[in-house]
């Protein structure tokens, strides 16, 4: 598998191109939810529907959570853009023995206070308007395996147009602070909270 590297270069220069680029390509960006500073380390679970979703995570962490930012690609995805190794990202390479490698690589990382991952529990791409997500057991062996506290936080990505020729980011999340960490568990809640944060973006929409 491929490790995260954090170039000295490329790196910050990501950061910056992330707010920028979410600027420039969005009428605008709001962000829903309540977090509590643990100093713990930090599992984003994330619906996935567009090439924008790892930019947006990056951009609620340089807003809210300030760590060593962390993703997860695919193999074949992150050797046709290597650059992104450089800010941050690692290897899965999904049906082959290094899937274990993989996983416990992101339970090592969960183990200092000062990094946050990245996990798309899905998958794979998947529609926005999806209702009923179904998790892989990915998380649940990462979470087993780390041997210290992990702060859980579910997001929820939804973009809107209206009126606006660009699309408005509406970036949902909150904590997971229950025991039970089954897939099974996860997966119910964050779908609940994924059609609550449907709802919200609902009853926002201007009347007219």
């Amino acid at each position: 598998m491929i490790k995260a590297l954090h170039h000295p270069f490329f790196y910050p220069f990501f950061r910056v191109y992330t707010r920028w680029k979410i600027r420039r390509c969005f009428s605008g960006v709001f962000i829903d939810g309540h977090y509590s500073e643990n100093n713990l380390p930090v599992l984003m679970i994330v619906n996935h529907f567009s090439w924008w979703d790892g930019f947006w995570a990056e951009y609620l962490n340089l807003k809210l959570f300030r760590r060593k930012y962390h993703f997860m690609m695919l193999e074949k995805e992150l050797r046709s853009n290597m650059f992104l190794n450089k800010t941050g990202g690692y290897s899965i390479n999904r049906g082959s023995r290094s899937v274990i490698e993989s996983l416990d690589y992101t339970a090592s990382l969960l183990s200092d206070s000062g990094n946050i991952v990245l996990m798309f529990p899905q998958g794979k791409f998947e529609s926005m308007h999806l209702r009923d997500f179904r998790f892989e057991k990915g998380v649940e062996y990462v979470l087993k395996k780390v041997k210290t506290p992990v702060q859980i936080i579910f997001v929820v990505n939804l973009i809107e147009y209206y009126s606006n020729q660009k699309p408005l980011l509406t970036i949902h999340f909150r904590e997971y602070n229950d025991p039970d960490r089954s897939s099974e568990a996860l997966e119910r809640e964050f779908n609940r909270f994924y059609s609550a944060a449907v709802g919200k973006n609902i009853a926002s929409a201007p009347s007219s």
